[in-house]
């Protein structure tokens, strides 16, 4: 069983809300997206940033946990084994994007966040991530670097997350940064580019190579953590169910 560790939401006028884990000091918002029944969808929120690592080490620290839960290993398969040491050389952590995240990580810890909160939290299909990221945009915003993370001005490593402009609905970084999971028919991919990236664009999008675990020395390499993939992270979306 887990225990609640989300004491409360507090709601906007236009219909978004800040989520707040008051034991780890943490909180995320979402963003409520306009008109996405045209996706099929009746009620879209999209997280503000990406999931930042502040958020994210929760889960896989398994710091929500009481000390009773941590010692009979309650959601002991379902969370991360620690990360291989050297992934995260030389990229900040506080209050940036998760990253070196696989796609099944992803998926596990939106499933975690759900069961805390209550809300049906989980990965955005391309389509969503799309919509989500232009905010009625027909074009790339210019100039990138006002909006995007990119190899010319992100110094080679990842950045905070909010600080460039955001998009027409208030979501920051959807472009550079990290590249972010998304749904999709083939199977996941990730978008948007990432900081490594002299160019990036709406319809910049990757699957993952096998280079991404290249340094991992575990056979068979990690379910959870991509040694080579600092460039790769995650935003969330909510929905009803």
């Amino acid at each position: 069983m887990i225990t609640s560790i989300l004491l409360w939401t507090a709601m906007s006028q236009d219909g978004g809300y800040t989520e707040k884990l008051p034991k780890n000091l943490v909180e995320f918002e979402m963003v409520r997206l306009p008109d996405s029944a045209a996706l099929g969808v009746e009620g879209l929120w999209a997280m503000k940033t990406e999931v930042t690592f502040d958020l994210f080490e929760i889960w896989f620290l398994r710091s929500d946990l009481t000390e009773h839960e941590e010692v009979t290993g309650v959601d002991a398969s379902s969370r991360p084994s620690k990360p291989y040491g050297a992934i995260f050389i030389g990229h900040a952590m506080k209050g940036t994007p998760a990253i070196c995240v696989t796609h099944e990580s992803a998926v596990l810890f939106a499933a975690w966040l759900s069961q805390k909160t209550g809300k049906h939290y989980r990965l955005p299909t391309v389509a969503e991530w799309d919509y989500l990221a232009r905010a009625g945009a027909e074009k790339d915003p210019s100039p990138i670097e006002d909006y995007a993370w990119i190899w010319a001005n992100a110094d080679d490593a990842i950045q905070r997350v909010g600080k460039l402009e955001p998009n027409a609905w208030g979501i920051h970084d959807c472009l550079g940064n990290v590249a972010e999971w998304a749904e999709s028919p083939d199977g996941p991919v990730v978008c948007g580019g990432s900081f490594r990236d002299k160019a990036v664009s709406f319809q910049s999008r990757e699957k993952q190579t096998p280079a991404w675990s290249e340094a991992d020395p575990q056979d068979p390499k990690s379910r959870w953590w991509l040694s080579n993939g600092q460039h790769v992270g995650f935003r969330l979306v909510r929905s009803q169910k």
